[in-house]
């Protein structure tokens, strides 16, 4: 948007900012060393050193902060905010404490004179985020080729407060309060620059270059004399090298090693291309080791220097384990291709020397492994670093409840659309169906067994081997692509999604279009780069609006024409893996239409889903457009497009890792997120085609566990390497509880779509979100300020998923209720399964046999149930079920229209308000309201009600209390 923001003014609202300015203008005094604000339309202007410092009032809850040099920046066309963002807004200008306070009807926005650091207050002049003085900076820097700054906003941290958001990271953390995180996109990571805060704010930082929260130091190798070998000598830690297995595998050598590193150089040569900077090697394995299976353990101990934090981190493919004192902290498996970060926290409170053990594994590829760290002192500020900017700007989005901080965030960066209602079905795929005929079957296979299904999903290379980019189906493997569209329409009551990638190669046609007229990046034409099959490539400009037209008309022409229901948009980061992908992804981008690779570094995303969002709804207005895309970013949600968390790996440890990952993402505003179900790399003792018993036994309860979880996720994905991952392929035909179990939740989520339809329609309306870490609806609960590892879908449905093998328990935390919620403590929560009451405020061990995971159900809810389904679309007026969960009043809106069209954003579309009266016992119905084609006129409501004193066990047919047949008038059902 506009910085000036006077076009959103009209004459009411100027006449108010006139007659504000004029009670206070005598006020206006500053110290003699400050210059005086200066009055802007919609906020102030004040000189701070040799820069320009703006506050603008958007709303009354979202001010702007900019800082920069005087000049263009402050009219800056913002790739995240929308133009509409800002409404006229009345605002008063008056002295503060040692400043000037801008102040709305919601918060005041207090700059400290003469320095100019900027503090957020409550009406009640409660703090809620304050700049460190001074902590504001700008370093002059040049970074590919262009002058620029490096920027800084460093805040005082308050105590208590636990910070969200950032995107989705694969770190296992809910709080990023006190820790680190480096803001970059990457195959498993998506980036989104917004934090929410237990205190009730958010920040939107806006800055698409690489940015850092946190300590911004670089981690650095463990120096080799704070390192003791197996004899305590200081120096290194002893190595013992086997080949084979960790177990069993031959020693070939044993040495003390001073660092721990080996494998990928530590930065890649798309770097050096740009930056002519040597490119740091990094030694291999030992000599002695022959290619195949290998097992590296290093013994010995780690010493600290000083008190504090030290986040000891391993960046590490294959399997890692790390112990320290004997405790194991570190377990985890990534594919050979793919390495990445786990860290731990160690706090010293001295000088200190600590028990170590590392175990690397190699069964893929080539292996990686690092052993860094970072040291105290940390720095006592929450800072905010980016690379590439011509000032600072920022938004601050007032709440106080999260859910009125993640609405600012959608007012500022815009509103997600609604999603097609077969999206909240299940999502069939598999890395990948090599023929049109291979999805067939399967398609058939599930009709056949009744298993729930909606779509599924074409991975890469249905296209000839050197035709990548070209959009075109293999003629031999894919005869009749339209043909076969239809049939998956029309004989299976399905949809299909399909792969499309920004990546060309120079073989196709469409590289050679783009290239014609300049749309593909430059630097890799230049110093021509292949990929793994050793074609030449390129990705294309998305920034261009130009090339985003020519990018989607060749998509339009290859394949929307013929049908394609969804778009899997897959590398939008673009792709590109190591320790040093920052410096890959801004020279691989280099240069864009808007700036350098590096400027543009973390946006990818954005523009090229608005090439497929735009191109799909002026192609076809009224059918509504699904992306699936591997990265996101602020205001990406506009867009339609949700994003999964990448190629993680089948294991424990990325399973736990993407429920906080999945949370934080909802709090960075974006609602619509996924996971490859059982995850997408599989290790080889689960992958190789002759799997020992019991490591298929593990596989199939790992990828149940990851089922179940995923079951209340807002996507359903079902995504990976070999094994294969069709259900029936988990023991169906031998009865094996993995099948019965992965389908009994398909089932169930089936039932559940009245709820989450009417939650998909509330994303939309009022910028709700689905997947809910606890903290949205207990901020007051200390204890739910930092739990990842349970959430709530929608405002009712308390989930925890079971992440251990082999565990039938888990411990469960029910939070305390608000004290003015109507009930009290007796609302409570009860079981999903068995209907029994239990109190809030309380943590105990649940049960959680392989067949289930622990759902809880908030007492004073109303879930609305459908009937059984095999696709979305199937039984539209069959029966709903109202489950009632007494306790405290009630409230929920059921929502319905076509589920295809955009006919809702012309008010084509229906409620039903439901009210449960706690006090008389009676659930109004209320009178319907809207109407679209299509709607049901009449449907047989069953009333069920649960209470402590009668447990209702959840069933596909429960015992009924009542049985209405509804016509859209109110009625009224009184408990028995």
């Amino acid at each position: 948007m506009s910085a000036s923001g006077g076009r959103f003014l009209n004459d009411t609202a100027r006449r108010l900012v006139v007659v504000a300015a004029a009670a206070t203008a005598a006020a206006l005094a500053v110290p003699a060393a400050a210059q005086s604000p200066e009055r802007l339309k919609d906020g102030i202007a004040l000189k701070v050193g040799d820069r320009r410092l703006e506050l603008r009032v958007c709303r009354d809850d979202l001010v702007r902060v900019v800082d920069a040099p005087a000049g263009p920046f402050f009219a800056r066309q913002s790739l995240v905010t929308v133009a509409d963002a800002c409404q006229p807004t009345a605002f008063e200008v008056k002295p503060g404490a040692g400043g000037v306070d801008v102040t709305t009807k919601r918060l005041t926005a207090r700059v400290a004179l003469p320095g100019g650091a900027v503090t957020f207050l409550d009406r009640q002049g409660r703090t809620l985020l304050a700049e460190k003085p001074n902590g504001r900076t700008l370093v002059p820097a040049e970074v590919m080729g262009e002058k620029t700054f490096h920027l800084r906003a460093e805040f005082q941290p308050q105590a208590g407060e636990a910070l969200y958001g950032l995107g989705a990271h694969q770190n296992g953390w809910m709080n990023y309060a006190g820790r680190d995180v480096d803001l970059y996109q990457h195959n498993i990571v998506d980036v989104v620059p917004f934090l929410a805060s237990s205190r009730g704010y958010g920040l939107l930082w806006d800055n698409t270059s690489h940015t850092k929260f946190g300590d911004t130091r670089e981690p650095v190798h463990v120096p080799s004399p704070n390192l003791f070998d197996a004899d305590g000598r200081p120096g290194g830690l002893t190595g013992t090298y086997r080949q084979g297995s960790c177990e069993s595998g031959n020693v070939v050598a044993t040495r003390v090693d001073a660092q721990i590193a080996f494998g990928a150089p530590e930065d890649r040569p798309a770097v050096t291309a740009i930056h002519n900077a040597p490119q740091v090697t990094v030694p291999q394995l030992h000599p002695q080791l022959a290619q195949g299976d290998a097992c590296v353990t290093w013994h010995g101990a780690i010493g600290l220097d000083a008190a504090g934090a030290y986040d000891l981190m391993t960046f590490a493919n294959n399997g890692v384990r790390l112990w320290l004192d004997d405790q194991l902290v570190v377990d985890t498996w990534r594919q050979g291709w793919l390495p990445w970060w786990d860290s731990f926290r160690l706090v010293s409170k001295g000088s200190e020397r600590h028990k170590i053990r590392l175990e690397w594994r190699r069964d893929e590829g080539e292996g990686t492994l690092r052993l860094k760290w970072k040291a105290p002192p940390r720095p006592d500020a929450t800072s905010l670093w980016s690379e590439v900017g011509d000032g600072i700007d920022y938004w601050f989005v007032y709440g106080p409840d999260l859910d009125d901080v993640v609405g600012g965030y959608r007012r500022l960066t815009g509103r997600a659309p609604l999603v097609p209602r077969f999206a909240l079905g299940l999502w069939q795929s598999r890395e990948r169906y090599r023929t049109a005929q291979e999805t067939l079957d399967a398609l058939a296979e599930f009709r056949k067994r009744g298993i729930p299904l909606d779509t599924m999903v074409m991975d890469w290379q249905y296209w000839k081997p050197d035709q990548w980019g070209s959009h075109q189906f293999d003629p031999e493997r894919f005869p009749d692509p339209a043909g076969w569209i239809r049939e998956i329409h029309e004989r299976w009551n399905a949809r299909l999604m399909i792969s499309v990638w920004p990546k060309f190669y120079a073989t196709t046609e469409n590289f050679k279009a783009l290239q014609a007229r300049g749309f593909l990046y430059p630097e890799t034409l230049k110093r021509p780069t292949t990929d793994w099959l050793n074609n030449v490539h390129s990705f294309y400009d998305a920034f261009n609006p130009e090339a985003r037209k020519l990018f989607w008309d060749q998509m339009n022409e290859a394949l929307f024409s013929k049908g394609v229901d969804a778009w899997w948009m897959d590398a939008t980061e673009p792709e590109l893996v190591g320790e040093g992908t920052p410096g890959a992804l801004k020279a691989t981008m280099h240069p864009t239409a808007l700036g350098s690779g590096a400027r543009m570094a973390n946006a990818y995303v954005v523009p090229s889903s608005q090439a497929v969002y735009e191109g799909q709804r002026a192609a076809d207005p009224k059918k509504r457009v699904f992306i699936l895309t591997r990265s996101a970013f602020a205001g990406s949600q506009r867009y339609a497009a949700a994003s999964w968390s990448g190629d993680v790996s089948s294991d424990w440890d990325s399973l736990r890792k993407q429920i906080p990952a999945g949370l934080n993402m909802s709090l960075s505003g974006i609602p619509w997120w996924t996971t490859d179900v059982g995850g997408f790399a599989v290790p080889r003792k689960w992958s190789r085609r002759d799997p020992r018993p019991e490591d298929v036994e593990e596989w199939r309860e790992l990828a149940t566990r990851w089922f179940q979880y995923s079951t209340f996720a807002p996507l359903l994905r079902v995504h990976g390497q070999f094994p294969y991952r069709e259900m029936w392929f988990f023991g169906a035909d031998a009865g094996h509880r993995a099948y019965a179990t992965q389908l009994a939740f398909d089932r169930l989520r089936y039932r559940m779509l009245p709820y989450t339809y009417s939650l998909a329609a509330a994303v939309t309306h009022r910028d709700a979100a689905l997947m809910r870490p606890l903290v949205m609806d207990f901020r007051d609960d200390a204890e739910a300020l930092g739990v990842g590892d349970q959430f709530l879908l929608g405002p009712s449905l308390l989930v925890s998923p079971v992440t251990k093998r082999g565990a039938t328990t888990r411990s469960v935390y029910l939070p305390r209720r608000e004290k003015d919620d109507a009930g009290g403590a007796a609302a409570g929560w009860f079981d999903f399964w068995t209907g029994v009451h239990r109190a809030g405020g309380e943590r105990f061990d649940a049960a959680a046999p392989y067949e289930s995971l622990p759902v809880f159900v908030k007492g004073g809810s109303i879930l609305p149930m459908g009937p059984e389904r095999q696709h979305t679309g199937e039984s539209p007026d069959g029966p709903l079920t109202l489950w009632v969960y007494t306790g405290a009043d009630a409230r929920f809106e059921l929502y319905e229209d076509d589920g295809a069209s955009y006919g809702y954003e012309k008010g084509e579309h229906a409620t039903v308000p439901l009210a449960w009266d706690e006090a008389k016992g009676v659930l109004t119905i209320g009178a319907r309201q809207g109407t679209f084609p299509g709607l049901v006129a009449k449907r047989e409501l069953r009333v069920v009600f649960v209470s402590p004193a009668r447990a209702v066990p959840h069933s596909a047919a429960p015992p009924v209390a009542r049985t209405v047949a509804y016509d859209g008038a109110a009625v009224s059902v009184a408990r028995p």
